[in-house]
Protein backbone atom coordinates (compact mmCIF):
# COMPACT_ATOMS: atom_id res chain seq x y z
CA UNK A 1 0.00 0.00 0.00
CA UNK A 2 1.46 3.33 -1.10
CA UNK A 3 1.24 6.49 1.00
CA UNK A 4 -1.31 7.92 -1.48
CA UNK A 5 -3.57 4.87 -1.22
CA UNK A 6 -6.42 5.49 1.21
CA UNK A 7 -6.64 2.98 4.02
CA UNK A 8 -9.64 0.68 3.75
CA UNK A 9 -11.39 0.48 7.07
CA UNK A 10 -13.63 -2.42 7.84
CA UNK A 11 -16.84 -1.55 9.61
CA UNK A 12 -16.86 -2.52 13.25
CA UNK A 13 -19.78 -4.09 15.02
CA UNK A 14 -22.50 -6.31 13.59
CA UNK A 15 -25.49 -5.76 11.37
CA UNK A 16 -28.57 -5.46 13.56
CA UNK A 17 -31.49 -6.35 11.28
CA UNK A 18 -30.59 -9.86 10.04
CA UNK A 19 -29.14 -10.86 13.41
CA UNK A 20 -32.42 -9.87 15.08
CA UNK A 21 -34.17 -12.55 13.03
CA UNK A 22 -31.44 -15.05 13.94
CA UNK A 23 -31.79 -14.17 17.62
CA UNK A 24 -35.56 -14.57 17.40
CA UNK A 25 -35.10 -18.03 15.84
CA UNK A 26 -32.67 -18.94 18.62
CA UNK A 27 -35.21 -17.72 21.19
CA UNK A 28 -37.88 -19.98 19.65
CA UNK A 29 -35.57 -22.98 19.92
CA UNK A 30 -34.78 -22.17 23.54
CA UNK A 31 -38.46 -21.63 24.32
CA UNK A 32 -39.29 -25.00 22.73
CA UNK A 33 -36.89 -26.74 25.12
CA UNK A 34 -38.33 -24.97 28.17
CA UNK A 35 -41.90 -25.75 27.07
CA UNK A 36 -41.05 -29.43 26.58
CA UNK A 37 -39.54 -29.61 30.08
CA UNK A 38 -42.92 -28.42 31.40
CA UNK A 39 -44.81 -31.04 29.30
CA UNK A 40 -46.20 -28.40 26.94
CA UNK A 41 -45.34 -30.33 23.80
CA UNK A 42 -47.70 -28.72 21.32
CA UNK A 43 -46.39 -25.15 21.92
CA UNK A 44 -42.86 -26.56 21.83
CA UNK A 45 -43.44 -28.09 18.40
CA UNK A 46 -45.05 -24.89 17.10
CA UNK A 47 -42.04 -22.89 18.32
CA UNK A 48 -39.77 -25.04 16.12
CA UNK A 49 -41.87 -24.17 13.07
CA UNK A 50 -41.76 -20.47 13.97
CA UNK A 51 -37.97 -20.78 14.20
CA UNK A 52 -37.99 -22.22 10.68
CA UNK A 53 -39.80 -19.18 9.33
CA UNK A 54 -37.43 -16.78 11.08
CA UNK A 55 -34.40 -18.78 9.90
CA UNK A 56 -35.60 -18.47 6.34
CA UNK A 57 -36.03 -14.72 6.71
CA UNK A 58 -32.65 -13.76 8.19
CA UNK A 59 -30.64 -14.76 5.14
CA UNK A 60 -33.06 -13.14 2.70
CA UNK A 61 -33.13 -9.92 4.73
CA UNK A 62 -29.31 -9.88 4.79
CA UNK A 63 -29.15 -10.29 0.99
CA UNK A 64 -31.84 -7.70 0.32
CA UNK A 65 -30.20 -5.12 2.60
CA UNK A 66 -26.63 -6.08 1.57
CA UNK A 67 -25.72 -6.83 5.19
CA UNK A 68 -24.20 -10.29 4.76
CA UNK A 69 -21.24 -11.00 7.01
CA UNK A 70 -19.13 -13.91 8.20
CA UNK A 71 -20.30 -13.22 11.73
CA UNK A 72 -23.93 -13.53 10.64
CA UNK A 73 -23.26 -16.82 8.87
CA UNK A 74 -21.56 -18.36 11.91
CA UNK A 75 -24.20 -17.00 14.29
CA UNK A 76 -26.92 -18.47 12.07
CA UNK A 77 -25.27 -21.91 12.18
CA UNK A 78 -25.06 -21.85 15.98
CA UNK A 79 -28.71 -20.80 16.23
CA UNK A 80 -29.69 -23.58 13.82
CA UNK A 81 -27.90 -26.14 15.98
CA UNK A 82 -30.03 -25.13 18.96
CA UNK A 83 -33.34 -24.68 17.14
CA UNK A 84 -33.12 -27.60 14.70
CA UNK A 85 -30.63 -29.93 16.38
CA UNK A 86 -30.93 -29.76 20.15
CA UNK A 87 -34.54 -28.59 20.55
CA UNK A 88 -36.27 -31.30 18.43
CA UNK A 89 -34.17 -34.04 20.04
CA UNK A 90 -34.98 -32.91 23.59
CA UNK A 91 -38.68 -32.40 22.79
CA UNK A 92 -38.90 -35.90 21.32
CA UNK A 93 -37.04 -37.33 24.31
CA UNK A 94 -39.36 -35.65 26.81
CA UNK A 95 -42.43 -36.61 24.79
CA UNK A 96 -41.71 -40.25 23.92
CA UNK A 97 -38.15 -41.54 24.08
CA UNK A 98 -37.71 -40.82 27.78
CA UNK A 99 -40.32 -43.47 28.62
CA UNK A 100 -37.80 -46.13 27.55
CA UNK A 101 -35.84 -45.44 30.76
CA UNK A 102 -38.09 -47.94 32.56
CA UNK A 103 -37.72 -50.75 30.00
CA UNK A 104 -34.67 -52.49 31.32
CA UNK A 105 -30.90 -51.92 31.28
CA UNK A 106 -30.55 -52.14 27.48
CA UNK A 107 -33.64 -50.35 26.19
CA UNK A 108 -33.26 -47.61 28.80
CA UNK A 109 -30.21 -46.34 26.90
CA UNK A 110 -31.80 -46.47 23.43
CA UNK A 111 -34.02 -43.46 24.05
CA UNK A 112 -31.38 -40.92 24.97
CA UNK A 113 -28.91 -42.39 22.47
CA UNK A 114 -31.42 -41.86 19.67
CA UNK A 115 -31.92 -38.24 20.73
CA UNK A 116 -28.15 -37.76 20.96
CA UNK A 117 -27.68 -39.36 17.53
CA UNK A 118 -30.10 -36.85 16.02
CA UNK A 119 -28.29 -33.94 17.66
CA UNK A 120 -24.86 -35.11 16.47
CA UNK A 121 -26.11 -35.63 12.92
CA UNK A 122 -27.54 -32.11 12.91
CA UNK A 123 -24.20 -30.69 14.09
CA UNK A 124 -22.29 -32.65 11.43
CA UNK A 125 -24.81 -31.61 8.77
CA UNK A 126 -24.36 -27.92 9.59
CA UNK A 127 -20.57 -28.23 9.72
CA UNK A 128 -20.48 -29.95 6.33
CA UNK A 129 -22.80 -27.34 4.86
CA UNK A 130 -20.51 -24.52 6.01
CA UNK A 131 -17.44 -26.23 4.56
CA UNK A 132 -19.09 -26.99 1.21
CA UNK A 133 -20.78 -23.59 0.87
CA UNK A 134 -20.14 -22.23 -2.60
CA UNK A 135 -18.69 -25.51 -3.94
CA UNK A 136 -21.88 -27.48 -4.58
CA UNK A 137 -24.75 -27.41 -7.04
CA UNK A 138 -27.24 -24.85 -5.74
CA UNK A 139 -30.13 -26.86 -7.13
CA UNK A 140 -29.65 -29.56 -4.50
CA UNK A 141 -28.92 -30.01 -0.81
CA UNK A 142 -26.56 -32.81 0.15
CA UNK A 143 -28.48 -34.55 2.90
CA UNK A 144 -31.79 -33.56 4.43
CA UNK A 145 -31.64 -29.90 5.58
CA UNK A 146 -31.72 -29.57 9.36
CA UNK A 147 -34.85 -27.33 9.39
CA UNK A 148 -36.74 -29.96 7.37
CA UNK A 149 -35.55 -32.74 9.70
CA UNK A 150 -36.66 -30.67 12.69
CA UNK A 151 -40.04 -30.11 11.02
CA UNK A 152 -40.52 -33.87 10.63
CA UNK A 153 -39.69 -34.56 14.29
CA UNK A 154 -41.64 -31.61 15.69
CA UNK A 155 -44.44 -32.15 13.16
CA UNK A 156 -44.96 -35.71 14.38
CA UNK A 157 -45.25 -34.47 17.98
CA UNK A 158 -47.71 -31.75 16.97
CA UNK A 159 -49.68 -34.18 14.77
CA UNK A 160 -49.98 -36.85 17.47
CA UNK A 161 -50.76 -34.32 20.21
CA UNK A 162 -53.54 -32.92 18.03
CA UNK A 163 -55.00 -36.45 17.75
CA UNK A 164 -54.75 -36.97 21.51
CA UNK A 165 -51.99 -39.59 21.27
CA UNK A 166 -49.24 -39.69 23.87
CA UNK A 167 -45.61 -40.40 23.12
CA UNK A 168 -45.78 -43.74 24.86
CA UNK A 169 -48.50 -44.90 22.43
CA UNK A 170 -46.36 -44.21 19.35
CA UNK A 171 -42.95 -45.03 20.81
CA UNK A 172 -41.85 -47.21 17.91
CA UNK A 173 -42.65 -44.67 15.15
CA UNK A 174 -41.14 -41.89 17.27
CA UNK A 175 -37.87 -43.79 17.57
CA UNK A 176 -37.86 -44.53 13.83
CA UNK A 177 -38.56 -40.91 12.88
CA UNK A 178 -35.83 -39.57 15.19
CA UNK A 179 -33.12 -41.95 13.97
CA UNK A 180 -34.28 -41.78 10.34
CA UNK A 181 -34.32 -37.97 10.22
CA UNK A 182 -30.88 -37.86 11.83
CA UNK A 183 -29.42 -40.37 9.37
CA UNK A 184 -30.87 -38.54 6.36
CA UNK A 185 -29.33 -35.26 7.49
CA UNK A 186 -25.76 -36.53 7.21
CA UNK A 187 -26.36 -38.79 4.23
CA UNK A 188 -25.16 -38.03 0.69
CA UNK A 189 -28.71 -38.19 -0.67
CA UNK A 190 -29.62 -35.17 -2.80
CA UNK A 191 -32.67 -33.05 -2.02
CA UNK A 192 -34.17 -30.34 -4.19
CA UNK A 193 -33.29 -26.92 -2.78
CA UNK A 194 -35.79 -24.88 -4.85
CA UNK A 195 -33.18 -22.10 -4.93
CA UNK A 196 -33.53 -21.87 -8.70
CA UNK A 197 -37.04 -20.46 -8.24
CA UNK A 198 -36.93 -16.72 -8.96
CA UNK A 199 -39.27 -15.12 -6.44
CA UNK A 200 -38.66 -11.63 -7.82
CA UNK A 201 -39.43 -12.49 -11.44
CA UNK A 202 -42.80 -13.08 -13.11
CA UNK A 203 -44.46 -16.45 -12.49
CA UNK A 204 -47.37 -18.20 -14.22
CA UNK A 205 -50.83 -17.48 -12.88
CA UNK A 206 -51.22 -21.16 -11.98
CA UNK A 207 -48.21 -20.90 -9.65
CA UNK A 208 -49.87 -18.05 -7.76
CA UNK A 209 -53.02 -20.15 -7.39
CA UNK A 210 -50.99 -23.06 -6.04
CA UNK A 211 -49.40 -20.82 -3.41
CA UNK A 212 -52.82 -19.57 -2.31
CA UNK A 213 -54.11 -23.15 -2.21
CA UNK A 214 -51.15 -24.18 -0.08
CA UNK A 215 -51.87 -21.44 2.45
CA UNK A 216 -55.56 -22.41 2.56
CA UNK A 217 -54.80 -26.10 3.14
CA UNK A 218 -52.24 -25.29 5.83
CA UNK A 219 -54.62 -22.99 7.68
CA UNK A 220 -57.35 -25.67 7.63
CA UNK A 221 -55.29 -28.22 9.56
CA UNK A 222 -51.68 -27.11 10.23
CA UNK A 223 -50.49 -30.23 12.13
CA UNK A 224 -51.52 -32.70 9.43
CA UNK A 225 -50.53 -30.57 6.44
CA UNK A 226 -47.12 -29.51 7.77
CA UNK A 227 -46.16 -32.94 9.06
CA UNK A 228 -47.38 -34.64 5.88
CA UNK A 229 -45.65 -32.13 3.61
CA UNK A 230 -42.27 -32.31 5.30
CA UNK A 231 -42.51 -36.11 5.63
CA UNK A 232 -43.06 -36.35 1.87
CA UNK A 233 -40.08 -34.05 1.29
CA UNK A 234 -37.95 -36.18 3.61
CA UNK A 235 -38.91 -39.36 1.73
CA UNK A 236 -38.44 -37.73 -1.68
CA UNK A 237 -34.65 -37.88 -1.36
CA UNK A 238 -34.38 -41.68 -0.95
CA UNK A 239 -37.01 -42.21 -3.65
CA UNK A 240 -35.16 -40.03 -6.15
CA UNK A 241 -31.92 -41.78 -5.19
CA UNK A 242 -33.46 -45.16 -6.01
CA UNK A 243 -34.77 -43.83 -9.32
CA UNK A 244 -31.33 -42.51 -10.29
CA UNK A 245 -29.69 -45.76 -9.18
CA UNK A 246 -32.08 -47.77 -11.34
CA UNK A 247 -31.36 -45.55 -14.33
CA UNK A 248 -27.60 -45.96 -13.86
CA UNK A 249 -27.95 -49.75 -13.65
CA UNK A 250 -30.00 -49.78 -16.84
CA UNK A 251 -27.42 -47.70 -18.72
CA UNK A 252 -24.59 -49.86 -17.40
CA UNK A 253 -26.28 -53.11 -18.43
CA UNK A 254 -27.25 -51.85 -21.87
CA UNK A 255 -25.04 -53.39 -24.57
CA UNK A 256 -23.24 -50.71 -26.64
CA UNK A 257 -24.72 -50.44 -30.14
CA UNK A 258 -27.89 -52.36 -29.26
CA UNK A 259 -31.07 -50.31 -29.42
CA UNK A 260 -33.18 -50.24 -26.26
CA UNK A 261 -36.05 -52.67 -26.04
CA UNK A 262 -39.42 -51.34 -27.05
CA UNK A 263 -42.47 -52.33 -25.06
Amino acid sequence: MTPDTPEVRRPRGIYLLPNLFTTAALFCGFYAIIAALHNRFEPAAIAVFVAMVLDGLDGRVARLTHTESEFGAQYDSLADLVSFGLAPALIMYEWALGTMATMGPFLSKIGWLAAFFYTVMAALRLARFNVQLGHTDKRYFIGLPSPSAAAIVAGMIWFCSDLGLSGNEVLGPALLVTVGAGALMFSNILYLSFKQVDLRGPVPFVAALLVVLLFVLTSMDPPKVLFGGFLIYGLSGPLLFLVRLRQRVRRRNQIPGEPPESH
